[in-house]
């Protein structure tokens, strides 16, 4: 069986170079060895923000009596959430099945090796192609933690894919997006929660500001948070379990919990992908390739999280996806993946895109800072918001916007008209003068570029 196109991988990046490789032409094989969607839509991104949105509206229901509306005793049924969870994975699941369909892409389930130049092994079958695409994805990286194999304590993976109950209290060893995303979902729906940073904050690759609220957000919850948290040991305590741990102190500290969940990050493990001595440049686990995809073996290339040195986000995947159909094919890469919005789903919503002011600071820069807060938007006063900020960092001279951090309602949204901004070098003055409509969330980016202006003439 030849093919202009292999890819192994059916994750975001996966299906959408095959998406693009198929509207161009180019006949398709996509293997992937468990889910098509992969961990994005099977075990992250999906069902985390579909628990987070289940979430937000028993919050909404129970803060609704503030407003007037009162519904009688509200209840919620976690087995119905879970349900909505796997509902809204399948939907999307089977969304992705029909483009493939409609692409006329060849699926393969099973496990596929690239055994020499344009050749796949996959479940016994020999499968020829005159380029490969690895987007394998990754791993949860479990830490060598004694007692992490014991019953209930899980990987975002298990969490997120498992039927079980929901536990009355959780320890969360990972203060990183996974490990806040599930901690704030959790927490809405009554389950104690305990955070367990190694770092000196939560959301350590993030502006520390960003942190601070949300550490501060998190803990009115309820969450209790432990940074500088080296984790020891955890073992059977009863009928629950315990985690021992050394807290900023260097005290030795314990925390019980009914169930313990492991989110310290995801690992590419590209090695088994490879038959024989025929592989490229590999890295403590990820394949190391150029901004193209293109690795160090010719017709052979990668994306999204089994590339070295990627920033493991599915709409990077993506970006990567249709830059390296786009190479292939002779074309300019359509996607500028320099410029990476973060974002994080909790309440309140986390996002950020560009330089922080620490960053353009330490590059040598002169900046002008500007910032909105939410006590002082009308439709975030409305809403009831949970006490935030808008911030963009603009170059001094120029008010050139050089990056933006919001704790912000919708803050996930917004940072895509900010991250336009940036890529397209406008200014606080550009921000400012466009009509925002009122009352909206998006208002605070004017209010805060207005401030950028302000801040320059004194």
């Amino acid at each position: 069986m030849k093919y202009d196109l292999a890819i192994i991988g059916g994750g975001p990046g996966g299906y959408t170079a095959a998406d693009a490789a198929a509207k161009a032409g180019l006949s398709v094989v996509l293997f992937e060895k468990d889910k098509l969607g992969g961990t994005c839509l099977n075990r992250g991104c999906i069902p985390t923000k579909a628990l987070l949105h289940a979430a937000e509206t028993w919050s909404a229901m129970n803060g609704a009596g503030a407003m007037g509306p009162h519904t009688g005793e509200a209840r919620f049924d976690w087995n119905a959430v879970l349900a909505y969870r796997d509902r809204t994975v399948e939907t999307l699941r089977r969304g992705v099945g029909q483009l493939m369909q409609a692409g006329k892409v060849a699926l393969v389930q099973g496990t596929a090796q690239v055994a020499e130049e344009g050749v796949i092994l996959c479940g016994g079958e020999r499968y020829e192609a005159a380029d490969i695409v690895i987007a394998a994805g990754a791993a949860p990286a479990l830490p060598p933690i004694p007692g992490r194999e014991l019953p209930g304590v899980y990987t975002s993976d298990g969490l997120l894919e498992g039927d079980g109950r929901l536990p009355a209290s959780l320890v969360i060893i990972g203060g990183g997006v996974i490990g806040v995303e599930l901690a704030s979902a959790y927490a809405a729906f009554g389950c104690r929660v305990t955070i367990l940073e190694a770092m000196e904050r939560l959301l350590p690759a993030m502006d520390r500001e960003l942190a601070q609220r949300l550490t501060a957000a998190l803990k009115k919850q309820g969450v209790q948070v432990a940074v500088k948290a080296s984790v020891q040991e955890i073992e059977p305590d009863g009928s629950s379990l315990a985690v021992e741990y050394r807290d900023a102190q260097q005290n030795t500290a314990r925390v019980q919990a009914e169930a313990v969940l492991i989110a310290t990050g995801r690992s590419p493990n590209a090695e088994p992908l490879f038959v024989g001595s025929y592989r490229p440049e590999i890295v403590r686990g990820a394949i190391v390739a150029n901004e193209a995809g293109c690795t160090s073996l010719p017709h052979l290339y990668v994306i999204g999280d089994a590339k070295a040195g990627n920033i493991q986000l599915a709409h990077l995947a993506e970006a990567q996806g249709k830059n390296v159909v786009a190479y292939i094919l002779g074309q300019p890469l359509p996607v500028d993946t320099a410029l990476v919005p973060a974002c994080v789903y909790t309440n309140p919503e986390i996002a950020s895109v560009g330089m922080t002011e620490t960053e353009a600071r330490a590059a040598g820069l002169a900046v002008a800072c500007g910032k909105a807060l939410t006590g002082a938007n009308g439709r975030c006063v409305i809403a009831g918001s949970i006490p935030g900020f808008l911030k963009l960092v603009c170059d001094k001279d120029t008010t050139r916007l050089l990056g933006a951090q919001l704790c912000w309602p919708r803050a996930t949204d917004l940072v895509a008209e900010l991250a336009l901004a940036v890529q397209k070098r406008l200014t606080a003055a550009d921000l400012a003068g466009l009509i925002h409509p009122h009352p909206t969330f998006a208002e605070g980016v004017r209010a805060a570029a207005e401030q950028v202006l302000a801040a320059n003439v004194r």
